[in-house]
């Protein structure tokens, strides 16, 4: 934006649609203020500029803009906002523009609490205007898993999942046994995931075959990382597929790096993972039920390091419900209650409100901290602690990876570490393993390649803390490191 632009803005004054803010000493009311625009119409906080409409300025560090970026991600949801740095001449001062258009996610929150203009005055939001908003966010999110595509048809469902979900029901007695004899179509039609012939967003989500594209927020990310932070990531995975198989494949994550104990009780030998299968599988369960569907960048993501668990979904909390409780309830509709009915139907889901409560007392029982709960930047976070040692086993990945919380590289090695192991780095890996103490030249000579080649592998596995170096410079040479 030109300053003179900006100026004539300036000179109409403050409205519900502008304020003024001297500097960003004044940034906390000035996000209130941003919250409340972003509850309304839209509008612009600028910094820089007094009360009485007076251009001022200030100087801009870096250290303001990172004030600015930590304020914002205290919203919920997480806005798109545009921020304009206006440069007032012969001067080092500069005026800072933030602006939001009008949007559909309200209610928005700033550090929990939601704010409305009130012309040029910004104040916190009653209760039951906030509600009003909430309802109108809940139906637009809802309408959307009742949306036909006519893009799709009964072929893009996998009949098979279909079938499961109705012998389920049947069995469980909640669903009535002519469901047994009904075509696929009446069925679709009777549960909502057919309207007019056509089939529904909450039917795609449900049933989609997983080889049908169409839907990018029908993704499952999972990693393994090596340690207690995600620089260095031992597997990592990516799928797409109705909720029935994400479902699956998160549960066949957990169970290949978590480690597995048994324990006989009476004629049955039963098997524990580091947390509760319990517990994992019913995060897993709510936050495919729970999630906001109708954004396609979305995911639900699967995160594992060597003292915790960490499962985020794209979504927000209700402020009305307490995580702090020892027994919190869920609120009492799910964002999509047709998929929820069908997660009933398979006899994975039992009732509203018992999830969170279920998941706290399997921790508890299992000697574990009951799992951290937070909504922050759209998205909700279950985080699982326990202690390292309860998971020592070692790490298995589906390229071959095999890696000991101990640091020992065994096996077969053709995966990639961190995203950035080459297949040459990963050979050269392989000889230290099988050649511990090895220096450059005789890897080099081991591996038929250039001196230099093998050199720049070297550093780049040092500088990876994967590899170090032992003895003198002389007669030293290179081991896999010990963690």
């Amino acid at each position: 934006m030109e300053l003179n632009e900006l100026k004539n803005k300036i000179a109409k004054g403050e409205s519900e649609i502008i304020e003024f803010k001297k500097s960003t000493g004044q940034l906390e009311r000035g996000m209130e203020s941003l919250c409340a625009m972003l509850n309304g119409e839209g509008g612009s906080v600028v910094f820089g500029v007094s009360d009485d409409g007076k251009v001022v300025g200030q100087e801009v560090s870096d250290s303001t803009k990172r004030d600015i970026a930590s304020c914002i991600r205290e919203f919920e949801p997480f806005p798109l906002l545009d921020i304009e740095y206006v440069e007032i001449p012969d001067t080092k001062k500069q005026i800072i523009i933030i602006t939001t258009s009008n949007t559909d996610d309200k209610p928005f929150v700033y550090k929990g609490r939601p704010y409305m203009r009130v012309e040029s005055t910004t104040t916190t939001m009653p209760q039951n205007r906030y509600h009003d908003l909430l309802d109108h966010s809940y139906r637009s999110t809802t309408q959307w898993e009742r949306r036909t595509n006519p893009s799709l048809s009964l072929s893009d469902l996998d009949e098979e999942e279909i079938r499961r979900t109705i012998r389920i029901g049947v069995e469980t007695g909640r669903l009535p046994e002519a469901a047994f004899r009904s075509d696929i179509q009446t069925v679709l039609s009777n549960l909502e995931l057919m309207k007019d012939g056509q089939i529904t967003n909450a039917a795609a989500v449900l049933y989609l075959k997983h080889e049908t594209s169409g839907y990018p927020q029908l993704l499952l990310r999972m990693a393994r990382f090596l340690g207690t932070d995600n620089k260095i990531f031992i597997d990592n995975k990516q799928v797409h597929g109705n909720v029935f198989f994400m479902l699956e494949e998160a549960m066949a994550f957990f169970f290949r790096h978590l480690n597995l104990s048994g324990e006989v009780k009476g004629l049955y030998r039963e098997e524990k993972l580091t947390v509760p299968r319990v517990a994992l599988r019913e995060c897993i369960i709510n936050a495919l039920i729970h999630r906001e569907y109708n954004t396609p960048g979305g995911s639900v993501g699967i995160a594992i390091f060597d003292d915790r668990i960490e499962v985020v979904n794209f979504g927000q909390i209700p402020l009305e419900v307490d995580f702090s409780s020892h027994s919190p309830q869920m609120i009492s509709k799910p964002n999509n209650p047709v998929i929820a009915r069908s997660f009933f139907y398979r006899g994975t889901f039992e009732n509203w409100g018992r999830g969170l409560g279920l998941i706290k007392s399997e921790c508890v029982e299992a000697g574990l901290p009951e799992p951290e709960i937070f909504s922050k930047n759209g998205c909700v976070t279950v985080v699982f602690p326990f202690s390292k040692e309860s998971n020592n086993q070692s790490i298995v990945s589906d390229s071959g990876l095999n890696y000991g919380l101990n640091g020992q590289l065994n096996g077969q090695l053709n995966g990639q570490l961190n995203g950035q192991l080459n297949e040459s780095q990963i050979e050269t890996l392989k000889y230290i393993k099988t050649h511990e103490g090895s220096n450059t030249t005789m890897i080099a000579k081991g591996l038929e390649k250039p001196f230099r080649t093998i050199d720049k592998h070297i550093k780049a596995l040092l500088k990876m803390d994967i590899i170090e170096r032992r003895g003198s410079k002389r007669t030293g040479g290179y081991y896999i490191k010990n963690k």
